[in-house]
């Protein structure tokens, strides 16, 4: 079955009207959701208070690098799964069908490949911001670049992520928009701010169980008000919303399995590879293999995110065919549809709208106290550290908390901003979309590439968003410029930062049954590519100014910081082949100089037997073909 790109839509509001709301919160509800902001700055300032006076900078940023697989699994879940995923998923699936759910056959590569190839390169690197890593491979420039950039996705990001969903639930409950914001913010301020990394992760951990069983509540409340979940199946079938495999090629078709499966494929890697909010959780690991372990036990959880979140639309469709919407209710914006549905099955209910609200709100502050840490620790890390190298510890400390601090200021600001936006707030939303896939596309352009320099990666980034900026700007303005309703913005789905929100903003925009042509049809790329295609454009146009340039001829390169594809197929072979197939490149001469150990290497040599064992199984050096160590590549 083939589901449809084409729907009905009202754009997204920016503006709030309480008289529409249809329920309004009681006493017990504003309790509840007052224990979450309650108990989330309790674990803050628990781990805040424990040892102070003897923190250190490690451990504000890194949680001394001594956390447990399962915490950090929860909050590698918690950091992306926003409040917009939860109000943008069930509305895509009761919108379009269940074809959102092959969105899973991705996760399986999209967290396979960081546990496998990007976590063991950062860890063995021992790096704090995963921007280090491109000092190591190219130069400071490019460090900067890649910050730089990094800073101004979720400076734009945060403040908005903060303020849509607070918009949304002032719309449909009438809880007021700005206690709600200003909650938020300062919790979450205070917690960061005093707390690090260590409260942020531990405060993940109990938001995303409430995330759960908020939702969890709404499924089971749901089902049985319509009779049960093969009710829901016969309903939700009879009327098509159950999508079969849509085989479609096309990369301009919203959703189809290709585009789910293996677009998707891309998105999770900007978001779980390279992101340096979840790499700074891999590296708080108290070991490589938690750090693994952490990644694959994500797999699981966000598997059963969707399905949740696609039940919760299902259901939604089963009870709307038994009980019909009021009439504010199908004028409504899709992100105010699971909260209108939430406020007519539990209106009777004291305690379980405030518990989902309190699902909901726990999302927002997972998303952005991961933002204010993670943007604090690479303005620390590679923008004054290394320019004031003899800062004290104690200077240090108080540096890195007034950082939070103030990105929680900036944050506030944000939002305030973005209730003056209108219609450019989804230009602003789609720019953490646009950035992902272009940084995804500089590091692998220096872990997979050895040819790759520093003015080819720093051409390839300018060209991989200019690009993105193009497709993406160029497709909303193309909209907001036509007379007529267009098909749906997938280009402003791609500015949420999870695998679980990209649904929420494709169903803001309005859609007709006319198909663009020439460059409109460019722009309607599915957003599910974006990634793909801009890094891509990174790799490619990094790659040819780097052979242009002449590589890295008389460039000395780490190790460490390249990972060996090629050894790595090669070690499936059959050991003959691999003894015939035993070679040195002869393209380039590349010194190699190594920081991954310096405190077993003399003149250029591992001096501990272990460590070669291990540069060896891991490709980095074939000790049969040569004395010296050298990373090892084919002639391009």
């Amino acid at each position: 079955m083939r589901m449809s790109v084409e729907g009905t839509a009202a754009p997204f509001h920016t503006t709030t009207d309480t008289n529409r709301a249809i329920s309004t919160f009681s006493v017990v509800d504003y309790v509840v959701f007052g224990l979450l902001l309650v108990l989330s700055l309790v674990i803050g300032l628990y781990h805040a208070c424990r040892g102070w006076g003897r923190h250190t900078v490690g451990e504000l940023l890194m949680a001394d690098r001594k956390m447990g697989c399962l915490p950090v699994a929860l909050s590698l879940l918690a950091t992306f799964q926003s409040a917009v995923a939860i109000l943008g998923a069930p509305a895509e699936i009761y919108r379009f069908g269940t074809q959102y759910w092959f969105l899973g056959c991705s996760y399986f590569l999209g967290l396979l490949i960081p546990a496998h190839v990007f976590i063991p390169v950062f860890y063995r690197l021992h790096l704090t911001s995963a921007y280090e890593y491109l000092e190591l491979r190219f130069n400071k420039a490019v460090r900067i670049c890649g910050t730089v950039t990094f800073i101004f996705q979720m400076v734009i990001y945060m403040g908005v992520a903060l303020y849509a969903p607070s918009l949304a639930l002032n719309a449909v409950t009438g809880f007021d928009l700005w206690l709600s914001v200003l909650a938020l913010g300062i919790v979450c301020n205070i917690y960061t701010a005093l707390g690090g990394l260590k409260a942020v992760i531990w405060t993940d951990v109990f938001q995303t169980l409430v995330m759960f069983l908020g939702q969890l509540v709404v499924i089971i409340v749901g089902t049985a008000r319509v009779g049960g979940l093969g009710h829901v199946w016969n309903v939700t079938s009879q009327y098509g919303l159950i999508s079969g495999i849509e085989l479609d090629p096309d990369p301009f078709v919203r959703h189809t399995f290709w585009t789910l499966a293996f677009g998707g494929v891309f998105m999770m890697l900007s978001l779980y590879g390279v992101n340096q909010a979840q790499v700074q959780r891999y590296l708080s690991s108290h070991s490589e293999k938690a750090a693994v372990l952490s990644c694959y036990a994500v797999f699981p959880c966000q598997q059963v995110a969707l399905c949740m979140s696609c039940l919760i639309g299902l259901v939604m469709f089963a009870y709307y065919k038994e009980y019909s919407m009021s009439p504010q209710q199908e004028q409504a914006a899709p992100d105010q549809l699971v909260l209108y549905f939430v406020m007519d099955l539990l209106k009777d209910m004291p305690g379980l709208p405030g518990l989902f609200v309190a699902c909901l709100f726990s999302g927002s502050l997972s998303t952005i106290s991961s933002a204010f840490n993670s943007l604090a620790t690479v303005t620390m890390e590679d923008l004054i550290q290394p320019w004031f190298p003899q800062l004290t510890e104690t200077r240090a400390i108080m540096l890195s908390r007034s950082l939070a601090f103030a990105y929680g200021l900036i944050c506030l600001g944000m939002a305030y901003i973005s209730s003056h936006l209108g219609s450019v707030l989804q230009a602003a939303l789609s720019i953490f979309g646009m950035v992902g896939g272009p940084l995804l596309g500089l590091f692998c352009l220096g872990m997979f590439f050895p040819c790759a320099n520093p003015l080819g990666a720093i051409v390839g980034l300018l060209t991989g968003l200019t690009m993105a900026f193009w497709i993406g700007i160029g497709s909303i303005v193309s909209r907001m410029s036509s007379a007529a309703p267009s098909p749906p913005l997938n280009g402003s789905s791609s500015f949420m930062p999870s695998n679980l929100t990209v649904a929420t903003v494709t169903t803001l925009m309005p859609s007709t049954l006319s198909r663009p042509t020439g460059l409109q049809q460019f722009y309607s790329l599915s957003y599910l590519w974006y990634s793909a295609h801009n890094s891509t454009t990174v790799i490619v146009v990094g790659l040819i100014v780097s052979l242009l340039t002449g590589g890295m001829r008389g460039r000395s390169l780490n190790p460490g910081t390249i990972y060996p594809v090629l050894p790595k197929l090669l070690a499936l072979l059959p050991l003959s082949c691999q003894k015939r197939l035993c070679w040195r490149s002869h393209s380039q001469d590349i010194p190699v100089v190594s920081n991954l150990f310096p405190e077993k290497m003399r003149n250029g040599v591992l001096q501990d037997s272990r460590d070669k064992e291990r540069m060896a199984e891991d490709g980095l050096v074939h000790q049969p073909c040569s004395p010296t160590y050298v990373v090892q590549e084919t002639s391009l």
